[in-house]
């Protein structure tokens, strides 16, 4: 993937050393390291703008629950705030350019947003990229939270606001096979069982019965789609919640709960929970329910078209 990088660089370090980032990029050494060692696939962060808008949404959580916890500063809390925003304004998404498949459960992808919200917060402050002792992606962005917790609620979310784009898209496509059933509402055609001869019908009713099949599919999808709202934030690593403070669980759910005005809660048991992806089955599933049915739709559309010589010609 092509990126518009200047040629100057600043020096940045973990635990394994020292490397080069380039000076425009306000990622850092961690994400630069995902980069290079995760070229799996053509997919990228990028290219997933309500995956890296929800993982603002919870960055901003639990910057939200540290401030209150005394964790962070006015001046870091209100820097960081302010970086997620721009984030959630559509800003800095060419800054997410990791692998979408990579190793480490999602730690590269979660070590991105860390960085570039602390880049950006510095930049806020007053401070050069790379000055983490003023605003670190570790001990500031990443307070009290495990890529364990912080990446999945973040998936979480994001995909509870795929499943809102996706039914009103849903919606608009039922609509329209409405308007064509009571457009045909007085074509005669041939019923047909097995494709031999059967009894007459509408063409109406052929397009009426494709919008409610499709149509009871939406209360499945919104059924599926409630287990997203239940996240384990403040489990962090392994769902105990060591390194949280007392009430962070609490006080993050109820700042996601504020800043996105859905119905998010702290999943029951936080140990089963982050081990646990049977939502994203459970929604799968009902994906594949309605994949069936519209590859029934368009065989039927295909047989209704075909002709007219040869054909059925309906």
């Amino acid at each position: 993937m092509e990126q518009n990088l200047s040629k100057k660089t600043r020096t940045e370090s973990d635990l394994i050393g020292s490397r080069e980032v380039p000076e425009s990029a306000l990622y850092g050494v961690q994400t630069l390291r995902g980069i290079e060692n995760f070229r799996i696939s053509k997919f990228h962060l990028n290219e997933y703008p309500l995956f890296i808008q929800a993982l603002a949404i919870t960055k901003m959580g639990a910057t939200v629950a540290n401030r209150e916890l005394d964790l962070l500063t006015e001046e870091q809390a209100d820097a960081i705030l302010r970086a997620c925003k721009e984030i959630l304004e559509g800003k800095h998404h060419e800054q997410f350019p990791v692998d979408m498949i990579q190793g480490g459960a999602g730690t590269t992808t979660n070590m991105n947003a860390n960085e570039v919200i602390a880049n950006r917060a510095l930049e806020l402050m007053g401070h050069q990229r790379g000055e983490y002792q003023f605003c670190s992606p570790n001990d500031h962005v990443n307070r009290s939270q495990s890529t364990n917790d912080a990446y999945p609620t973040a998936i979480h979310i994001g995909l509870y606001y795929t499943h809102l784009k996706l039914v009103k898209h849903l919606e608009v496509l039922i609509e329209s096979f409405r308007k064509k059933a009571n457009e045909f509402a007085h074509v005669i055609k041939m019923g047909r069982t097995q494709l031999e001869d059967a009894v007459p019908m509408t063409l109406g009713q052929t397009f009426n019965g494709f919008a409610s099949i499709l149509s009871h599919e939406i209360k499945n999808l919104d059924f599926a789609a409630q287990d997203f709202l239940a996240v384990n934030m403040g489990a962090t690593a392994i769902g105990t919640g060591i390194t949280a403070e007392p009430e962070y669980a609490e006080k993050c759910i109820a700042a996601l709960r504020k800043i996105t005005g859905l119905d998010i809660k702290l999943a029951d048991d936080l140990v089963g929970a982050t081990s646990d992806t049977s939502c994203m089955v459970g929604y799968s599933g009902v994906m594949r329910r309605i994949a069936v049915k519209m590859n029934k739709i368009c065989n039927d559309l295909r047989l209704l078209a075909s002709g007219r010589r040869c054909g059925l010609g309906e």
